[in-house]
């Protein structure tokens, strides 16, 4: 077994990897770029080398740079996570001519399948159902649009060297098929390096479901079952899950053999991922091979039993599988949701900053579940702009599906994040959504429930009723804190009132409360009642409440006059007053916001890649006016209605804060 092995890679999949090695007794080496000095997977790797400045195509995704350390650290193999080298094949060349093991599949299988256009070639070759489309290199913007044309819209243009949703646009028309064409090609030769883009149809009411295979230099492969990746946003994985709640096993054993067969065919070492689209009669259709680890790996691992990392290690050893196809069961369910740093209510735009909070929900046991979170950052950490927005990957297991997911709503409601935009509240809201629940999804499921973006969560009468009686219950603490009183529970609660009236999201509530040692009793207007109980105690950033016996998790904050309630994806301001201020509460006037309407607004920390306007120019809806670029990724800022620029604040090469001027209109 390897002594000594250097991860290509950064952030929660470095420490992942690291995790791993430890547990088999490998020593680790990390790779850093200047903004990841401090970074989590540097502090807990054996030993670092400083590899450059911090954009990628300075340092992570340089070979030459790469190859330096691993002469400094004298590593015998190199597992490149995902995303960066993982999947060029001039990496694994350089390695092999180095002498070091590459912790993956072997050049000619990168070659054959690591590119989306080679692959689907071979697919086709060897008898697999693809997608319609055109697998040629395209030279510019106005072939783009002929090919589009030829195919029929919707089209989808893809990076052939991209993953992770980067270098991927959806066309409808020739103007976004043109435009699309270039923002692709832009990103992938920035996140990749190679900036060749192919077309191909865009399937309608898709599924996205994807096999893991595992096979070894002996020519032993299996299938681990499938994952379900429907829940995407720009083409970007959100939520996954194992298994699909859709797949029968006629199905799931079809394509698990079909993808074993497509692995064999190339030479295929390791482990990788064969991804389907699968239509509503369960049809299938290849759509691309990722010859790495993917990112959503822990699902298949927390129903599985099986250490994929492990396994890519010790098959890069030379080791055979200790594990046949019969060996592979499906033991409950697996939900991972993608905490990301950006912001929900901002379009989902990039967010980077410092950490202030940090406090993810304790791995291990939680109710019938178990909780598991692949994180790459601390408290205190920055969030930068260079690299992807992923913050962590919170998996959950129950045994059922149902299970997995009331433990990911309470893990997500015990996750503490604070100092950056976060999805956490979108991901909450997700757990909550009837389709979701009922695994009746598509990968059109966040542009179809979410079309305006996402503006937060109306909470029904139950949930609202069990946070005001919550949130009651614990003013009533906090006010006896403020009160200074000491001595019996009786004098308390001749200082402290019993009548509140709990305002929130528009409405109000008029309770009163009756508290014991046990707890409390709150008494709605209505005559109904709820049973109170927890330790919360004022400062305290998490609430573990009960409910009439049933847990309530809400991240709590100090407002004047009461709290910033956080739970199940709402953000609230909660009033609790007496009644006589209530009645006062009434009548004060509400702040207007300032008007922004004729300005356009920096909506992300980024960088300016060009305007696309002078100033006189009158623009017309949805025209471009900018580009912003941040953490890799290009967006395209459209005119909301028709105006004149009055003035330009701002010009390509420009950094920009959240909310800097662009420019303004008369």
């Amino acid at each position: 077994m390897f002594d000594k092995i250097l991860i290509a890679n950064r952030g929660e999949i470095a420490c992942r990897v690291i995790k791993t090695a430890r547990k088999m007794g490998i020593e680790t080496v990390a790779i850093y770029s200047d903004a990841d000095k401090n970074a989590l997977h540097v502090e807990m790797a054996d030993e670092a080398v400083h590899i450059g400045p911090p954009p990628a195509n300075q340092s992570y995704i340089v070979i030459d740079k790469v190859m330096d350390a691993i002469r400094q650290s004298g590593a015998q193999a190199v597992h490149p996570g995902y995303g960066f080298l993982s999947e060029n094949p001039k990496f694994a060349e350089a390695l092999e001519k180095e002498g070091v093991a590459f912790i993956g599949p072997p050049k000619g299988a990168i070659e054959a399948m690591g590119d989306k256009i080679t692959s689907k070639k071979i697919a086709q070759e060897a008898g697999v159902s693809t997608v319609p489309g055109y697998m040629g290199l395209i030279e510019d913007a106005e072939e783009a649009v002929k090919i589009s044309n030829e195919i029929g819209y919707p089209v989808m243009l893809k990076a052939s060297a991209g993953g992770g949703g980067k270098g991927m646009r959806i066309a409808w028309n020739d103007e976004e098929a043109r435009e699309g064409f270039q923002s692709s090609k832009n990103e992938a030769a920035s996140s990749f390096g190679d900036d060749r883009i192919f077309i191909e149809k865009f399937v309608t009411q898709p599924r996205h479901i994807e096999i893991q295979v595992l096979c070894d230099a002996h020519g032993n492969g299996i299938y681990l079952n499938e994952r379900e990746c429907s829940i995407q946003r720009r083409n970007q994985k959100v939520v996954e899950e194992a298994p699909s709640p859709f797949l029968d096993k006629a199905t799931r054993k079809a394509m698990g053999e079909q993808s074993v067969a497509l692995a064999k065919a190339v030479g295929y070492t390791s482990a990788g991922t064969v991804e389907f689209i699968v239509d509503g009669d369960k049809n299938f259709y290849f759509l691309e091979m990722n010859t790495r680890l993917q990112v959503e790996h822990p699902v298949t691992e927390l129903i599985t039993g099986v250490d994929l990392v492990e396994q890519m290690i010790r098959v890069a050893n030379g080791e055979k599988l200790s594990i046949r196809q019969d060996d592979v069961k499906i033991n409950g369910w697996a939900i991972e949701n993608r905490l990301y740093a950006e912001d929900p209510y901002r379009g989902f735009l990039p967010s980077i900053g410092r950490l202030t909070r940090y406090r993810p929900p304790e791995e291990g046991e939680m109710g019938a579940g178990i909780v598991r979170n692949d994180t790459g950052v601390f408290e205190g950490g920055e969030i930068s702009m260079y690299y992807d927005p992923m913050i962590a990957k919170l998996c959950t297991w129950g045994p059922d599906r149902a299970t997995a997911i009331e433990v990911m709503r309470n893990a997500l409601d015990s996750f503490e994040v604070e100092g950056i935009g976060h999805n956490l509240p979108f991901l909450s809201a997700v757990m909550d959504h009837p389709k979701f629940i009922s695994g009746d999804m598509t990968t059109a499921f966040i542009a179809e429930e979410y079309p305006d973006g996402f503006e937060g969560v109306e909470l029904g009468e139950d949930v609202l009723r069990r946070i005001v009686a919550a949130v009651a219950a614990m003013n009533r603490v906090a006010e006896i804190r403020r009160a200074r009183i000491s001595g019996t529970l009786d004098n308390h609660e001749r200082h402290v009132g019993e009548e509140w009236n709990v305002a929130l999201q528009g409405r109000d509530f008029d309770v009163t409360i009756a508290a014991d040692r046990g707890g409390s009793t709150v008494r709605f207007a209505d005559g109904s009642e709820m049973r109170v109980s927890g330790d919360w105690t004022p400062g305290d950033a998490l609430a573990r409440m009960e409910v009439d016996g049933a847990p309530l998790v809400m991240k709590v904050g100090k407002i004047s006059g009461g709290f910033r309630i956080r739970s199940r994806g709402a953000d609230l301001k909660v009033h609790v007053r007496t009644p006589r201020q209530a009645e006062l509460a009434r009548l004060m006037p509400e702040k207007v916001a300032a008007d922004t309407s004729k300005m356009l607004l920096c909506p992300m920390p980024g960088l300016i890649v060009k305007i696309d306007v002078a100033e006189g120019d009158e623009v017309q809806e949805g025209q471009p006016l900018c580009t912003v670029e941040a953490m890799k990724m290009e967006n395209i800022l459209r005119a909301e209605r028709k105006g004149t620029v009055s003035k330009i604040n701002a010009g390509a090469g420009d950094s920009l804060a959240v909310d800097d001027v662009i420019m303004e209109f008369e």
